[in-house]
């Protein structure tokens, strides 16, 4: 079974934060973009001339960093056998895949076997309404490519694209969630949740959809694959999501911000990465996942994925904090 995710297509250039439904309110603009002297600014997260940074002695595990495969969707779809190996010999030796790109789960663990990749994790929606029979052939699929984690990607718009504000729809979903990573257990994998801004967008009554999912899904059935962008997005710092998360944060998108409030591969934007994982025993990061949302979307072509997976792989592996 093909699973592939339920994301709006990309958007013109003009509007590169758009393409998941970013907030337009000034005040998550504001956020993503005065926030600069707290992100620290391109000098501070890119590496070093000599190599690395020399701010300490920690640094990323090479054979934990990964790439989420979305970042390379249009490249993939031209030629996965040939955009498999090129991640390969940038580095990766993981991926976190976002569909099978046309294959069946077993035709995809064969394409990653050639390149001598395996998907670790993977992004599949849990069914909405919930229904256990959908979610457990998604779990046998995940087991078929041979991956560890399995990850829910996308909340948090109404059936108008507005955000989400009701409480009860986000504890809802915890209910779906902590069912979801259940069943998840028992097939022998872990559940995790992939938040965007959506999540910090304040509800009815002043919490936030993350401050529910956080208190009412079981720690033990749902761990959090936290997106570092869309976090400062929702004006939120993720130091502090780790400092209240601590050991749920199994997971980082590691995805650059740029001065505009856009994308931009890892490096050349705001974000200071070293200060988030300078808490990465904290948070219980096991994983830290390359993502770039426009990376092969016009203007750029797809084949400039390939080069955002390169510099993101590179950066991850000189970075020093």
């Amino acid at each position: 079974m093909d699973q592939q995710l339920n994301r709006p297509g990309p958007t013109p250039a003009s509007e590169p934060v758009s393409r998941r439904g970013v907030l337009r309110a000034a005040t998550v603009s504001a956020a993503a973009v005065g926030a600069v002297g707290l992100l620290g600014g391109p000098a501070a997260a890119a590496p070093a001339a000599s190599g690395g940074q020399a701010q300490g002695r920690r640094r990323v595990p090479v054979d934990r960093i990964s790439i989420q495969l979305y970042t390379l969707r249009d490249q993939l779809a031209a030629d996965l056998p040939g955009s498999l190996d090129a991640l390969r010999r940038i580095g990766y030796r993981r991926v976190e895949h976002a569909g099978f790109v046309g294959r069946t789960a077993a035709q995809f663990r064969a394409a990653l076997d050639e390149a001598g990749l395996r998907s670790t994790s993977g992004h599949v929606g849990i069914p909405q309404p919930f229904n256990d029979a959908t979610w457990e052939q998604a779990l046998a699929d995940a087991n078929v490519v041979g991956c560890k984690k399995i990850v829910h990607p996308y909340f948090g718009r109404d059936a108008s694209g507005q955000p989400i504000r009701d409480p009860a729809v986000y504890r809802a979903l915890a209910r779906d969630l902590n069912r979801a990573g259940r069943l998840a257990e028992r097939a022998g994998l872990d559940f995790g949740y992939h938040n965007h801004q959506l999540e910090f967008v304040p509800l009815t009554g002043g919490s936030t959809g993350f401050d529910i999912l956080s208190a009412q899904t079981d720690p033990r059935l749902v761990h959090f694959e936290l997106d570092l962008y869309w976090t400062w997005r929702g004006a939120h710092d993720p130091v502090d999501v780790i400092r209240a998360n601590r050991g749920r944060i199994r997971q980082v998108h590691v995805k650059d911000l740029d001065v505009e409030g856009g994308f931009s591969d890892l490096g050349d934007g705001v974000i200071d990465f070293g200060r988030i994982f300078a808490h990465e025993r904290e948070a219980g990061i096991e994983e830290y996942i390359v993502e770039r949302d426009d990376a092969g979307t016009a203007p750029r072509s797809p084949a400039d994925a390939l080069d955002t997976a390169r510099v993101g792989f590179d950066y991850l592996a000189s970075l020093r904090y």
